[in-house]
């Protein structure tokens, strides 16, 4: 008798590319003249880090490079491996050199070795015994040892983009001989993969299973497949939009407990935090502005810890930048001053510089007038020129920047309206009444 067959291999499995030309997206690296196709071409391969998100084809790179260069290819995971199979590695590298072939080792979330681990593999991919190829999620300045980075080449691949994950889906249907999917399921699945060909495959495979006998795979079908994976997070429609307004408004509201929520929504739902750290970035900028400037410290501060840490540590530096937001005195006085001044241009035109203030750099320049009559503000009283004007010639000046009565925009305010009066005082001086 013969044994059963077992179930068939995962459709992302199923559909690995054999060739280069069939790889779908990275065409900054494998199109025509860029460096992988050069190296695949040529047959020569130079150890190097491929540092790109999950699901983007990092493995099967690494597979059909060695396959084109007939390399006898290692893999290791760092998440089940040691130095015991590092060693491994290194004996069968010697074994296959003795046999006249070369070996391509193929570590895989190189990031999780350690620096010992990783110092392993320095002195034979020096001696060129392998070459070494690492695969990580994480920023390799972070994450893998100066030492080996620079014996390796970092090439960063991208997420894949919805027409590469139409193409994907449309090689997958072809595959599993599978209904049409419609056009709006399609979208949604597409913006729930969020660039991960793995993640697309693996639902859509699942789709197609419980779909049996329908004519159509539609958002019905998918809402069921995915269940609350889809519901409660669509990264394509209104609800991440809209959770995404409540959090900025619940911020600009001096709200810390409801930012707070819809933060923690927006996790749970699987929002990247890298995504959201921009946005704690521009709320920084927008609705605190002058009146906490260390308010766009800390949220730069809380992107970057969180580019050191990833999930789910670095998620607490955000929640502490929401917090700090939140609770900061608000001003958009910046930003309304920068969109004045972008309309005040286009409504002005290149309005020439006056001479006072042009460069002088040259005698000719001098003599043509350049900077003549500028006053020096560290040399004037209090170190500022009263009644000196840094307008285009017979432009009024226009206050643009209107500080609010909150935080330090407090104290600018204060400032500003010193500064004018002294102007005020110098451009209508007092008649003399002696």
């Amino acid at each position: 008798m013969f044994a059963p067959a077992g179930p068939p291999p995962p459709l992302a499995e199923r559909l690995r590319p054999l060739t280069l030309d069939e790889v779908i997206g990275q065409a900054h690296l494998l199109g025509p003249g860029r460096p992988l196709r050069r190296a695949f071409e040529r047959g020569r391969l130079h150890s190097m880090i491929l540092w790109g998100p999950p699901g983007v084809g990092k493995t099967t790179l690494a597979r059909l490079l060695a396959g084109a260069v007939k390399l006898r290819f290692i893999v290791l995971s760092a998440v089940l491996a040691g130095v015991k199979d590092i060693r491994e590695a290194v004996e069968q590298a010697h074994i296959a050199r003795q046999a006249g072939q070369g070996t391509l080792v193929f570590v895989d979330e190189v990031h999780r070795f350690n620096k010992a681990q990783q110092d392993a593999f320095l002195p034979h991919v020096e001696s060129g015994l392998f070459v070494f190829i690492g695969a990580t999620t994480e920023n390799p300045s972070f994450e893998v040892n100066s030492a080996l980075l620079s014996r390796a080449t970092v090439h960063v691949l991208h997420a894949l983009d919805a027409t590469d994950l139409r193409q994907l889906l449309t090689r997958a249907q072809s595959v599993l001989d599978a209904p049409p999917l419609s056009d709006a399921a399609a979208s949604r699945l597409i913006a729930w993969a969020d660039g991960d060909a793995r993640r697309l495959l693996n639902a859509y495979d699942n789709l197609v299973a419980q779909a049996e006998g329908a004519s159509e795979l539609d958002e019905a079908l998918l809402e069921r497949s995915l269940g609350e994976q889809l519901r409660r997070y669509d990264k394509g429609g209104d609800q991440f939009y809209d959770t995404i307004s409540a959090l900025h408004k619940s911020v600009r509201g001096s709200d810390p407990d409801a930012a707070l929520y819809w933060f923690a929504r927006m996790i749970d739902g699987g929002a990247d935090p890298r995504y959201l750290a921009r946005r704690l970035i521009r709320m920084a900028n927008e609705d605190v502005g002058n009146a906490d400037p260390r308010a766009l410290r800390l949220a730069l501060d809380a992107a970057e810890t969180y580019e050191r840490l990833g999930s789910p540590e670095g998620e607490l530096a955000l929640a502490q930048a929401v917090v700090y937001l939140a609770v900061a005195p608000k001003s958009n006085a910046v930003y309304v001053a920068w969109k004045a001044a972008q309309a005040l241009v286009k409504t002005q035109g290149s309005q020439p510089v006056p001479a006072h203030l042009r460069n002088a750099p040259t005698s000719l320049m001098k003599h043509l007038g350049h900077g003549a009559g500028y006053r020096y503000a560290h040399d004037e009283p209090g170190g500022f020129s009263a009644g000196q004007s840094y307008w285009p010639d017979g432009m009024p000046s226009h206050p643009l920047y209107q500080p609010v009565a909150r935080g330090l925009e407090l104290k600018i305010g204060e400032k500003l309206n010193q500064l004018r009066s002294l102007n005020e005082a110098a451009n209508n001086p007092l008649p003399d009444r002696a």
